[in-house]
């Protein structure tokens, strides 16, 4: 399928219509893959998708400058220094002898000369699979899966190749070659212009039986030359690149290289992941399984510098029968650090280094004890892979019904060993997860001991298989594609204040303003808006801050050029902006008076329960309780009836107020959350609100939205903040009945503009339930399915369903906490504008300031 790229991925595009076709996860239950490309409900990325270039997978210079290289250094560094354990015979090289026994690529012959591979240098070519996922913070990252399933040698010869059939230029690839023996093995100039001449061969890797998608079906043209012929003498060869395990070498070439005559390139212990039986056979069960045995030599990893690794291992679980851990499976990972979306760190900071505590990972994957779940916790087996020690399946978390986590938890409670990842889904687009398969190329460095990363090495390729069932025999495959557009790099290169008190933030804003730019288009930037965009002191204007970039900057002059190159993209405010058609309404001291009274009734009036899990059926929260009902659904009556008031004043016939109802399912049991609870047995179901403003367009909507949930008061259930483990919602005056309020006050306004035919669409003002823990963003997420998948039914007051799906969404406007404000730093409006092209869109016009002159 290489030969289909974007088209194959794209194709079938839109397949999610339709009830059920398109269920959207809280994030603390199933952490989704980021999807890229082209969102369900958007546009295409015109970043991703190049017309001109259908097998083409950008990667920005953010991403390949602060992730990918020292990520990959990081991973050199510690698998050379594993490699040279296993090379002079060290235990310590965090390898199970069971995984060594047995294999091909680390064979008795070669085993019984540790300690004596003098001549070795340590070449790593190891084919890594990488892809980008997502984190409880939103945050996309290169994260490392493993060793590359696609085999130990696809990933570097399709690196000498563009697209299908497409060849790097001759020289390219032979300048690798020369610049690969000139680093490891202080060739001398003069001697790399010839390769077959100085003595490099190349030797092909037979067919794997078990793994027939693994051959390579042609090797580059410029390479062939380099060949090792079958009646050729071994005597005259130096260096011979193969991927061939230790056993299937010609026996000439296997003496050759343990008397030290001959350096293999690579170093064939680094290829052993390949040759690990147990997990061959589980490649079997479990979708790419062959990512594990490499993944299993790193800890985990979660700073954004460098590429994300998650946690796996093995884990031990005690039972009546069991007889204990065994050694060797290699050491165990129990404990696990747990992370969620509302811990507070910045956005450069390393979460694991500032959390001390630690559950076992048992807990983590199965647990639903309120105890161990806390405010902001649930389990996570949907995130992860589980098998036996004897290597059979027992979960695949990601594609596992709810019998599959059932059984996988009761086999953990039973006792036991257990291998594990925790496997955060890949980067999707479409209905197609991708995989990049990347050559690390390395090398010990004679001169430093270390582990040296060769420059401009080979990039491979990336994969793409069904998200359902991922086959890799049955990959569309793509090529990777390193910018290097100059105002970007600059951002990338000029920038590196990392002990300021905001680590980065020049780089930062200049990338907000080149993204932003290139979202918006031709339409230029307006200067208040670029301004808006900025992370810096309130009172520094635009022209300050670009003033002041290159004095910033590690090379000053290129600094001025990229200040230019800024101001190139800004335009002007027109002369006059359009005059505003609510302002005059809002902008009454009456108006701020009724905002401040319809907070204060809805946070100080009978409103107390209203968190989505009220109420709470443990002993703490029990005893705070006034009473035991949850009044979020009399809350949800009480705006319904406020906004049929409103219609029948305004007198618009045209105008609906309805819910959306829906039942809030999980994959595990909270029995525990009397508002969960009474949603099984049919008592409750959760709603979204939604009233229906008519504009003259009536086949578009924008909508403007808020919750109207509250969340649990960390200062009531948190030991350490004076609290005893009591569930009890907040009263919420700013999160979120400001928002609430604001709507509920705009109802009129919009009314009257509706009636005075001045509203180009339909406005849709929808108070979405759920969005606090432990719903889990519940009601916008339900929003979001039913407009994917065409099928919006809003419920009316008499019952009757009225179909909105016929109705385009052109913009949502959600707002949070827009009353908030401190001491420290006061009335600040904070806008976050998205990350498409369309949401790009809607954010300049929230900006109505003018620059100052």
């Amino acid at each position: 399928m290489e030969g289909l790229g974007w088209s194959a991925i794209l194709e079938g595009w839109p397949w999610f219509t339709g009830p059920g076709q398109y269920p959207i996860s809280a994030y603390s239950e199933f952490m989704p893959p980021p999807l890229l490309g082209r969102s369900p409900y958007g546009s295409a990325d015109p970043l991703l998708f190049q017309k001109e270039d259908p097998w083409g997978w950008p990667v920005t210079e953010y991403e390949e400058g602060f992730e990918l290289s020292p990520g990959l250094a990081m991973i050199a560094q510690s698998l050379l220094e594993k490699m040279m354990h296993l090379a002079n015979g060290r235990p310590a090289n965090g390898i199970p002898r069971a995984d060594i026994t047995d294999n091909p690529y680390w064979p008795e012959a070669l085993a019984g000369h540790v300690g004596s591979l003098n001549h070795e240098r340590f070449v790593l070519l190891i084919s890594l699979a990488l892809a980008r996922t997502q984190d409880d913070k939103g945050r996309v990252r290169w994260t490392l899966f493993g060793s590359s399933e696609q085999g130990p040698e696809r990933a570097f010869w399709n690196s000498f190749f563009t697209a299908p059939g497409r060849e790097l230029p001759a020289e390219q690839i032979l300048d690798f070659l020369r610049r690969l023996l000139k680093a490891a093995f202080d060739v001398p100039e003069a001697k790399v212009k010839d390769l077959r001449a100085l003595g490099l061969r190349i030797l092909p890797t037979k067919n794997d039986p078990h793994f027939p998608y693994w051959r390579v079906d042609s090797l580059p043209a410029t390479v062939r030359p380099l060949l090792l012929q079958s009646d050729e003498p071994i005597g005259d060869i130096r260096f011979m690149l193969t991927f061939r395990p230790f056993t299937d070498l010609p026996p000439a070439v296997q003496s050759a290289y343990l008397a030290g005559r001959l350096h293999l390139l690579p170093f064939p212990g680094s290829l052993i992941f390949w040759g690990m039986g147990r997990y061959r056979m589980l490649q079997q069960q479990l979708p790419l399984a062959m990512q594990i045995p490499l993944l299993h030599l790193f800890e985990r990893r979660e700073s954004p510098q460098g590429i994300r690794v998650p946690q796996s291992g093995w884990l031990h679980e005690g039972g009546l029968t069991d007889p204990g851990p065994d050694p060797s499976h290699g050491g165990l990972r129990n404990l696990f650090k747990r992370t969620h979306r509302w811990t507070r760190v910045l956005r450069h900071e390393d979460e694991l280094a500032v959390t001390s505590r630690e559950d076992k990972v048992a807990h983590v994957l199965f647990s639903t004890q309120p105890d161990d779940l806390g405010l902001y916790h649930k389990p996570m087996a949907r995130n992860a892979q589980l098998w036996s020690k004897d290597f059979q399946r027992l979960l695949d978390g990601r594609r596992g019904t709810r019998n599959d986590l059932i059984h996988a938890a009761a086999a953990l409670a039973a006792g036991g060993l257990f291998g594990y990842r925790f496997q955060y889904p890949p980067m999707l687009v479409g209905r197609y997860e991708i995989y990049w398969h990347r050559p690390m190329v390395a090398y010990l460095d004679a001169r430093t001991g270390q582990a040296s990363l060769l420059t401009d090495a080979p990039l491979g390729y990336l994969t793409a298989y069904d998200a359902e069932k991922p086959d890799p025999a049955e990959a569309i495959e793509l090529w990777p594609r390193l910018l290097r557009r100059e105002p970007h790099i600059a951002a990338a290169e000029l920038f590196t204040q990392q002990k300021t008190q905001t680590p980065y933030q020049d780089r930062v804003n200049v990338r907000k303003l080149l993204d932003s730019g290139l979202l918006l288009g031709d339409t230029g930037m307006r200067r208040s808006f670029a301004r808006a965009l900025l992370t810096v002191a309130n009172d520094e204007t635009l022209d300050q801050w670009l003033g002041a970039l290159p004095a910033r900057a590690s090379a000053p002059d290129r600094g001025r050029r990229l200040a230019a190159e800024l101001r190139a993209g800004l335009i002007e405010a027109p002369a006059s902006l359009p005059e505003s058609l609510t302002y005059h309404r809002s902008a009454r001291r009456s108006f701020e008076v009724n905002f401040w009274r319809t907070i204060a009734s809805l946070a100080e009036g009978v409103y107390l329960t209203t968190n989505n899990a009220d109420c709470v059926l443990d002993q703490a929260t029990q005893a705070h309780l006034v009473h035991h009902r949850r009044d979020l659904n009399i809350l949800g009556d009480h705006l319904l009836g406020h906004y049929r008031r409103l219609i029948n004043e305004a007198g618009l016939s045209g105008a609906l107020v309805g819910d959306l109802p829906f039942r809030w399912r999980t994959d595990f049991d909270f029995d525990w959350m009397g508002g969960w609870l009474h949603n099984q047995t049919g008592e409750t179901t959760e709603r979204d609100l939604i009233v229906v403003i008519p504009g003259r367009d009536r086949s578009q909507a924008v909508i403007m939205a808020d919750h109207y949930d509250t969340a649990y008061m960390e200062d009531r259930y948190e030991a350490d903040r004076g609290g005893d483990g009591a569930r009890l919602a907040a009263a919420g005056a700013d999160d979120n009945h400001s928002a609430t309020a604001t709507m509920m006050l705009g109802a009129p306004i919009f009314l009257e503009l509706s009636r005075d035919g001045q509203l180009a669409c339909d406005i849709w003002l929808v108070h979405l339930t759920g969005e606090e823990f432990p719903a889990d963003s519940l009601g916008s997420r339900h929003l979001c399915q039913v407009l994917v998948e065409d099928n919006l039914q809003m419920r009316l007051a008499d019952g009757a369903m009225h179909d909105l799906s016929s109705t385009r969404v052109r913009g949502v406007y959600v707002m949070d906490m827009i009353a908030h404000n401190n001491d420290d730093d006061r009335d600040v409006f904070q806008i976050s504008p998205g990350t498409g092209a369309q949401s790009m869109w809607l954010a300049p016009s929230l900006i109505h300031i003018s620059e100052p002159t």
